[in-house]
């Protein structure tokens, strides 16, 4: 079991499972979101997802038409995504090893010119087809 949560610990889960994929986003929404180069997310079962504390402390913004980000209140944290059927947990805020690695790199096409990704994982100009 994995557990994990935002800088001033308000918010709090835990993963019951396992981690199924790690991914980087180098898109200008990730970027400016996570005040980095790219964004590194650990994705899991929605069933194997628990949140311990902080439902309270979540507050959102609509970043584009299709899609909103979450963020503690106190700390500015950024927070998991959570959908019907997965998660997608900001990396940082995963406490231990989320025994993955990274599987593919989203959104090339508009990554940081500053920016040389030096792995081996496939790399996609925007989200992969499927």
């Amino acid at each position: 079991m994995l557990s994990g949560g935002c800088l001033c610990k308000g918010y709090r889960f835990e993963i019951q499972g396992e981690c199924t994929t790690m991914v980087d986003c180098h898109c200008s929404m990730c970027r400016k979101a996570h005040g980095s180069d790219y964004a590194t997310f650990v994705g899991c079962s929605a069933n194997e997802f628990q949140l311990i504390c902080g439902q309270d402390l979540v507050g959102s913004f609509q970043s584009s038409e299709n899609g909103a980000r979450a963020f503690c209140t106190v700390c500015g944290s950024n927070l998991p995504m959570v959908g019907e059927q997965e998660v997608y947990i900001p990396a940082g805020l995963i406490d231990g090893d989320p025994g993955v690695r990274t599987s593919a790199h989203y959104f090339v096409g508009s990554k940081a010119p500053w920016v040389t990704i030096i792995d081996d994982a496939p790399q996609h100009e925007e989200y992969p087809a499927g």
